[in-house]
Order: structure tokens, then C-alpha cells, then sequence
């Protein structure tokens, strides 16, 4: 998949979808695709280009404070 880079043989996640937010905030579907429009909103702010349904690892970690 696009989402997965090849590094030295293993493989390196960059963006959480809506089923990894689910997971992690212990949410519904809905409230997953809300954490991450929102999210996204703020990276374009930003100057940020995004996609769609799928957010930056660093950046939800970072504002959740995770890791």
C-alpha cells in the first residue's frame, strides 16, 4: 500500500486511518472521521496538502500527545 515505505526491510507507517483513530481514542467511526478532518483542517492551515479519510502519524501523536 501507498501508506507503507520500505526501509531497510521494515516497514514504516506514515498516515493513521480511520479504523487506527478508532482504535487509539477508543471512538465510533464518526467521531474518528471527525478527529481527522479536523486535524487535516489544521495541517492545511498550515500549508499543508493532505488526504483525505487519512492523517499525518507525527501530527496526531503530537496533538494528542501521544508517544
Amino acid at each position: 500500500r501507498w501508506l507503507i515505505e520500505r526501509n531497510g526491510g521494515m516497514m514504516k507507517k506514515w498516515f493513521y486511518e480511520y479504523n487506527d483513530v478508532m482504535r487509539i481514542m477508543n471512538v465510533k467511526e464518526g467521531k474518528a472521521y471527525e478527529i481527522i478532518r479536523k486535524l487535516n483542517e489544521e495541517l492545511r492551515e498550515k500549508g499543508f496538502l493532505t488526504q483525505r479519510g487519512r492523517v499525518n502519524i507525527k501530527y496526531f501523536n503530537e496533538r494528542y500527545n501521544i508517544g
